[in-house]
């Protein structure tokens, strides 16, 4: 039985499960557990059934598509408030994963049974259009990478992350190398060359941001 300090951050969270009748919540929640996922852990792999649909009450996963080569693409993150659509795709219809979800940051979250999933989508509008609005965020995203992966050169792509996230940024060569789609390699010349023109500084697992107006700009070339 979830505490009631759960179940009002759950509604917070996703206020259109507040649109559904008390008792209906009640009897939806009963059968919900409770989960706490440490950084690294594998929340669902390739080929795998979907046994459930989660909802994130701290932290983020990456969710990633892996080559036969081991080099792996970010397809999306998933924070508090969202859900998977990966998840949401597989449990409509009923089939296995295709993908990879990976915790980013230790997760806390709330899982609900296939079939209170299936439940809730029959029944209540609420919660259908949240994840039909999701899958269209989520899809509007996924062709955005897709144009960028087929279109932007990869340092245009680094210089976009990088110019995207707070410096200094404390992360691995592997790790923005994972998140890109590439090598390891290829991400620590490209630096290297960004290191060389002034634009960045690097350390140990670490990258301070030192021209940003000229990431920004050769990002948008």
């Amino acid at each position: 039985m979830l505490s009631p300090d759960i179940r009002a951050r759950i509604l917070l969270l996703y206020p259109m499960l507040g649109e559904l009748p008390t008792a209906e919540l009640d009897g939806l929640l009963v059968s919900a557990s409770l989960m706490q996922l440490p950084l690294g852990t594998v929340v669902f792999d390739e080929h795998q059934a979907c046994q459930g649909f989660p909802l994130l009450l701290s932290g983020s996963l990456r969710i990633i598509k892996s080559a036969a080569s081991g080099r792996e693409l970010q397809l999306y993150r998933v924070v508090p408030g969202e859900s998977c659509i990966m998840t949401s795709s597989c449990l409509l219809g009923d089939s296995r994963y295709q993908a990879r979800g990976i915790v980013e940051e230790a997760v806390e979250m709330v899982f609900l049974p296939a079939a209170v999933f299936h439940n809730m989508m029959g029944k209540y509008d609420a919660f259908r259009r949240y994840v039909f609005h999701l899958f269209t965020d989520r899809i509007t995203d996924l062709m955005e990478l897709v144009t960028t992966v087929a279109f932007q050169k990869l340092d245009q792509r680094l210089a976009a992350l990088l110019v995207a996230k707070t410096s200094p940024i404390h992360t691995t060569h592997q790790a923005i190398a994972d998140e890109l789609g590439s090598a390891r390699e290829m991400i620590s010349r490209l630096l290297k060359g960004f290191s060389e023109q002034g634009w960045v500084t690097l350390g140990r697992e670490q990258i301070v941001v030192t021209n940003l107006a000229a990431l920004k700009k050769f990002a948008a070339l």
